[in-house]
This record gives C-alpha cells, sequence and structure tokens, in this order.
C-alpha cells in the first residue's frame, strides 16, 4: 500500500438517504488537517434512495437486491471521486486512500454486527485508488457499538484547550461528541436519538419534500405536549451511554405507532413536534452527560436547518443562559464536510497503522485499528 502522498479522500452518505458527500484533503503524519482541496456532493436519483429504503427493512430477494444498489452505489460515489480530482487537478495517483463508509442498512450492534451497502473492490477498480472501507466491524468485534466513530476526529480537529465543547452532529440519526478542555479527561460520545429522519419522513409523506429548508413547515405548526411526551418515552433515551442508533428503530412504523393515539393532529403540529423532539433530546444529552459546556458546535444538514438550531439554543439556555451555540463552520469546517473529513481521516489512521475508535465512546475494549483494505 502506498503511504508516500499525504492526500486522502473521504466519502459519507448517512442516514438521510440523499447522496454522497466527498471531500479531498491533505493530512500530516499525526493525523492534523493541513488543508482541503476540494469538496463535492452527488445526489442520489429517486430510483436508488428508494431501493435504499426499501431495503432498511426485510423483504424478498435481499441479497440480490443489496449487491445491486452497491454496485449501483459505487459508481455514484465514483463520479464524486473524479469531482474531487478534476476540481483540485489532481491525478489518482497522488492520492494515498478513499476511506468510505458505505450505506447502513442494519446496525445492531447488541447482535454483534452492522451492515454497510459498499462494493469497495468496485470502487478501486473504478477510481485507482486504493480503498478503506468497512470501518465499524471491527470495534464492534471487540465488543463496541461500531458508532459512533466520529469523536475521535472531533477531538482532533474541535479540540480546544481553553472551552469545554461538545460537537453536534445532525444527519438522520444525532451523535454529540463531549470534548473536555482538559486533554487528560475522556472523550465521550453517542447517538442521542432521531436528527433529521422523522422530519424528512414526515414532510416527505404530506408535502412531498424531501427535507423541511431551513424548518421552515415545522415553524408553522404548534408543539403538542402529549406527542413529545410519548416520543421521549422510548426506552432508548433512559438507557446509558456507550449507545448507538439508527433507522432499526427510529423508522415511519415507529412514529405512526406513536401517533395513534393522536389521531386529529394537524399535519404541521406534527412536524414542530418532531422538530421539538430532536432539539430537547439532543439537549437532555448535553445537560446530563456535558453539563460544563461552554460552547455547542453543530454539523451535519441539521446545522442548516435554522429553526431546530433555535430550538436547540433555547432548551439549553434553559440549563445554562450564556451557552454559546453555532455551527462548525466558526471552526473553519462547513457542516455538510465534516463527516466526509472524518472517514478521510480514518483511512489516514489506517495508512499509518494508528487507531481510530475511542473505546470511552464505543466501549470496545481497546484501541483499534479499524478498516479493511481493497488496494487498487
Amino acid at each position: 500500500m502506498s503511504t508516500d502522498s499525504s492526500l486522502f479522500i473521504g466519502l459519507m452518505s448517512g442516514t438521510s438517504l440523499d447522496g454522497v458527500d466527498g471531500i479531498l484533503a491533505e493530512f500530516s503524519t499525526d493525523g492534523t488537517v493541513r488543508q482541503t482541496l476540494a469538496s463535492a456532493y452527488i445526489p442520489f436519483p429517486d430510483d436508488l434512495r428508494t431501493e435504499l429504503m426499501a431495503l432498511q427493512s426485510p423483504g424478498p430477494d435481499e441479497i440480490h437486491r443489496e449487491a445491486l444498489a452497491a454496485n449501483a452505489l459505487v459508481t455514484y460515489y465514483a463520479e464524486c471521486v473524479a469531482d474531487l480530482l478534476q476540481q483540485a487537478q489532481v491525478g489518482a495517483d497522488r492520492v494515498a486512500a478513499i476511506g468510505v463508509h458505505g450505506q447502513t442498512i442494519r446496525h445492531r450492534p447488541e447482535h454483534a454486527y452492522t451492515r454497510q451497502i459498499n462494493n469497495p473492490a468496485l470502487l478501486a477498480e473504478l477510481t485507482g485508488i486504493d480503498v478503506i472501507a468497512d470501518l465499524r466491524s471491527r470495534d464492534i468485534a471487540a465488543g463496541g457499538q461500531g458508532a459512533p466513530l466520529v469523536p475521535a476526529f472531533h477531538r482532533a480537529l474541535f479540540g480546544s484547550r481553553d472551552e469545554n465543547r461538545v460537537v453536534v452532529n445532525i444527519g438522520g440519526i444525532a451523535n454529540i461528541s463531549v470534548l473536555p478542555h482538559n486533554s487528560a479527561a475522556a472523550v465521550i460520545g453517542f447517538d442521542t436519538g432521531p436528527g433529521n429522519v422523522l422530519m424528512d419522513a414526515w414532510i416527505a409523506q404530506h408535502n412531498g419534500q424531501p427535507y423541511d429548508a431551513n424548518g421552515d413547515w415545522a415553524r408553522t405548526g404548534k408543539v403538542d405536549a402529549g406527542l413529545l411526551k410519548t416520543l421521549r418515552d422510548e426506552a432508548f433515551f433512559a438507557a446509558p451511554p456507550p449507545k448507538s442508533t439508527g433507522r432499526d428503530l427510529f423508522h415511519p412504523a415507529w412514529l405512526a405507532q406513536k401517533l395513534a393515539d393522536f389521531p386529529n393532529l394537524a399535519s404541521a403540529d406534527v412536524q414542530t413536534t418532531l422538530a421539538v423532539f430532536t432539539a430537547t433530546t439532543l439537549a437532555d444529552a448535553i445537560k446530563l452527560h456535558a453539563p460544563q459546556t461552554q460552547a455547542v458546535y453543530v454539523c451535519g444538514g441539521g446545522a442548516y436547518n435554522h429553526y431546530l438550531l433555535t430550538l436547540l439554543h433555547y432548551a439549553l439556555k434553559l440549563h445554562q443562559a450564556d451557552i454559546k451555540v453555532e455551527s462548525t463552520a466558526a471552526l473553519g469546517v462547513a457542516p455538510n464536510q465534516v463527516e466526509a473529513l472524518a472517514f478521510a481521516w480514518l483511512a489516514q489512521r489506517f495508512t499509518v497503522r494508528e487507531p481510530g475508535n475511542l473505546p470511552s465512546v464505543t466501549g470496545a475494549r481497546g484501541l483499534r485499528i479499524l478498516g479493511a483494505l481493497y488496494p487498487a
């Protein structure tokens, strides 16, 4: 495997199932990000998104359909790589490796497995670049949750000696990384519950839109206290970390079951309540597990939902009046680039044979080098 290059590509397609984010970055050997050379986003076509959504649940001929979906998915990964190289005017031979997450269709750490659709061998063939994939399995094999993996990267990129920080990632699922200013203190991180996943599904069902831009629809409704309590009564929220979740738990059928006792709610009121649900469960997790937090930095697609950020800030200020809530842009990284950059970092860690997990986050028995190599 070539290790002379300091350039790495990260590819991330998350729970929202909307497309693939990619980034090309230069790293120091210690994992420090020197510079970002290019970023790209390739949306998924409706038919692929529909199939990826369908594969979240048991269905007929799953093995065949998963394989075909993986092949289709990788063509968009390769398109994203080509876009990055073209933007930066960099040849494939200068890139050490691609770190690629794949598309999660099952995440069941309680049964010691996680499943991401991918065909990294095909990606290596299409791009001519080494591929590092299957980045969660080793942590799970070591008794961990396999998620979230980004807190180690958040510590490396966003840690501060002067400020107790929490990095909040709001994708389909929301998670937090608690970064104490004391470098000797353990970093913790875990999934807090739904991010955008239920809001996206609800607006798609009722308005035909893929997401609630800026939270504009949620702003028009009213919070229903009864529904909010029912949603928050889910056992996941009372469970201690380490913990992770996904569409295996929080999906439209779960929401429909919760809504059965509230048949007359206006659809906009449900959307508002879902936004408050995401904000308050995040705030609860921060208050309980990071009570000394001075600043919260938000990344992921949810960072662009201004209404959601307002709700989060309000919920946190009820606990600590002077807390700061900003997007990671304030720290120099666009919110929609953080996760892809994290997987480039994980590829770099694999290349220099350094661990990429944090046992204090995932519950694994120890530090582990994450990923599997598919040479070009």
